[in-house]
């Protein structure tokens, strides 16, 4: 069969759009019947045509260098789905082949609309941070690529707020030396691309956490009721709300008043009760002079030694019967009757569990 090509009609033959439709004439005919009106036309539809080709050209041109952007290192842009879920599965059967990795739920989860919302945010700088310390040779490339990005985003977010400044450091410090110990360990291939990228991430990380060191916290303009001009009995109730003892610490460097409240030793014994059962507290009881418990020390040492109760004022849910994992505000295609009953918190560590094969 011959091969048509987009010129399909013979040598020497042309087709002319007249009054009556269009006719076909020979080279001669056309060379020999052709007026200046016509022929200036023929120029400029021929030059037209070869505008649009151009411009066809360009697009895309431009559209392949998004793609490549996209695939460049030195894209800020990360991967996305339409889906804010994704089909967890540990084993290949008939309706599909393969398992579900950690890498590629971290790139389909949207964890970077995540890290606005506050009630997600704590919950991703944990699991950024359980990820640090032993999950990052697991993730993918383009999973390695976008956790950076993303903590570039939470970087960027405690600058701007100037708010959770110890976690991100804490974070920052755990990434830090993990990838000192891989980067120390390449010839068992343990990080994906070349040497040098993770250099320079290291860099970029060493660079984050000193800008977070000369961070200048702005005081407020407020000129309203201010935490020290509430009654003291008020003031004790706001403080049960924090869970965690160093930020009962900072809090009582602002000044004295605070400063003995935080002292208070009904307030550390429910925050040691809050995160600890009474068998891990009766292993670790500090006695003092006076014969009361030093609650205080006995929290800070409680935690030196077991795992502190974590909340999260939002997670990731993952649904038993169909296997899906997604965020609480986000819908899935379940096929339960009654899907509520078929949900289950996740915690980070929980999800780290979950692609443990």
């Amino acid at each position: 069969m011959p091969f048509l090509g987009q010129d399909w009609r013979s040598p020497g033959q042309s087709w002319v759009k007249t009054e009556e439709g269009w006719k076909k004439t020979t080279t001669d005919d056309t060379n020999n019947n052709v007026s200046p009106e016509r022929f200036c036309k023929a120029e400029e539809e021929d030059c037209f045509s070869k505008e649009n080709l151009l411009r066809s050209l360009n697009y895309d041109m431009a559209a392949k260098k998004r793609k490549k952007d996209l695939m460049n290192n030195n894209s800020k842009v990360p991967y996305f789905h339409r889906e804010k879920w994704i089909y967890v599965h540990k084993g290949s059967t008939k309706e599909r082949h393969g398992y579900c990795t950690l890498g590629e739920a971290f790139n389909r989860l949207d964890f970077c609309s995540a890290i606005k919302d506050t009630r997600r945010f704590n919950y991703v700088v944990r699991l950024l941070e359980l990820i640090a310390k032993s999950q990052l040779p697991a993730l993918s490339g383009v999973a390695q690529k976008n956790y950076m990005n993303i903590l570039e985003r939470v970087v960027q977010k405690v600058l701007d707020d100037q708010q959770n400044l110890r976690p991100i450091k804490e974070l920052l410090q755990t990434l830090y030396v993990s990838l000192c110990s891989l980067v120390q360990d390449m010839g068992k291939s343990v990080l994906v691309g070349n040497i040098n990228i993770w250099v320079h991430r290291m860099e970029n990380i060493m660079q984050w956490h000193q800008q977070l060191d000369n961070i200048q916290i702005k005081r407020p303009t407020s000129t309203g009721m201010t935490l020290t001009d509430l009654p003291a009995g008020l003031q004790l109730n706001i403080m049960q709300c924090l869970t965690d003892g160093r930020d009962l610490v900072s809090l009582g460097q602002v000044c004295p008043e605070l400063g003995t409240l935080t002292e208070d030793r009904l307030l550390w014994k429910k925050l040691c009760q809050y995160h600890f059962t009474d068998r891990q507290i009766r292993k670790r009881l500090m006695v003092c002079d006076k014969g009361h418990l030093e609650w205080k020390k006995m929290y800070f040492k409680l935690s030196r030694c077991y795992p502190r109760r974590e909340q999260y004022s939002d997670t990731l849910h993952l649904c038993t019967h169909c296997h899906i994992l997604f965020w609480k505000d986000t819908s899935h295609p379940c096929t339960a009757n009654n899907p509520e009953s078929c949900t289950t918190s996740l915690s980070p560590q929980d999800f780290i569990n979950l692609f443990n094969f």
